[in-house]
């Protein structure tokens, strides 16, 4: 692996405290006792409902497993494993009727337009339990993916509160050995679920050790172009990255508003007042 992980490295202990407390303290701030998890049978939502467990009690905090048909049962079967075993309740719900019925209406070749239907699909679904619950969506989305934007807005990236956003994958993977995430769930591929064979690092176009490494360098490291192609990396695949950062700007941010008034929501509705303290 090019460069050093050395960055990278965490205090497992110390960052699982912080976030339980992340989590607990910015619920409790709306008046929130509850948490809702997309359960994929991935490594973050896995450790993000672990977290929520810690944070709330396992009956404060529900797993939602939707798969798309028969499709990824074997992930449909680790969620409900680690539901089991952290001792939240959980459902399963299958996206392919709602999900066949729009396509059959509105037809599509493309493998992306389907996926961000079934991510954004799958949020539907999630905020309409945190009603149902009077609980709030827990995002699940990590550093390493919100940098690059992969993910689909209003989709897998929608949420209420995000724990997972400052942590880079590894990172992720740290946290995961330390909570005692089972094994099986740490060293699977990762994967959308959004196709069969899909995975997010042939996506990405690259291993998320060396994806890594070089958004710690751009990002955490303010390193240039040069610095980061110097350390080791090949110049294409650094370029790659930069673009991905580029284009995926607009996900980062909340739509803009035009400024029209003194006081613009996101502009200079910003004080701690604002948020009822």
């Amino acid at each position: 692996m090019k460069g050093s992980s050395v960055p990278l490295k965490i205090n497992a202990a110390f960052v699982e405290k912080i976030l339980v407390a992340f989590i607990r303290d910015e619920l409790g701030r709306c008046g929130c006792a509850k948490a809702l998890v997309g359960l994929s049978g991935g490594l973050d939502s896995a450790v993000c409902a672990t977290l929520a467990t810690r944070a709330l009690g396992p009956e404060n905090v529900l797993g939602l497993i939707m798969p798309y048909g028969r499709a990824f049962s074997d992930d449909v079967r680790g969620a409900a494993a680690l539901a089991r075993k952290l001792g939240i309740r959980h459902e399963k719900i299958d996206i392919a009727p709602q999900i066949d019925l729009y396509f059959a209406a509105h037809p599509t070749t493309s493998r992306v337009q389907r996926g961000n239907k079934m991510a954004r699909e799958r949020m539907s679904i999630l905020y309409d339990f945190s009603v149902r619950e009077g609980g709030f969506v827990l995002g699940t989305s990590n550093k390493s993916e919100l940098l690059v934007g992969y993910g689909t807005v209003y989709g897998d990236m929608a949420c209420a509160i995000n724990p997972m956003g400052d942590l880079y994958k590894t990172q992720v993977r740290e946290l995961a050995a330390h909570l005692r995430i089972p094994a099986a769930i740490r060293s699977k591929a990762p994967t959308a679920g959004l196709w069969p064979g899909q995975t997010d690092e042939a996506d990405i176009g690259l291993p998320y050790e060396e994806l890594d490494l070089i958004l710690h360098g751009l990002v955490e490291g303010r390193k240039s172009r040069r610095e980061v192609i110097e350390a080791g990396h090949a110049a294409a695949v650094v370029d790659r990255v930069l673009r991905m950062i580029k284009r995926s700007g607009f996900k980062r941010a909340l739509p803009p508003i035009a400024k029209l008034s003194i006081r613009s929501v996101g502009h200079d509705f910003l004080y701690p007042y604002d948020r009822g303290k």
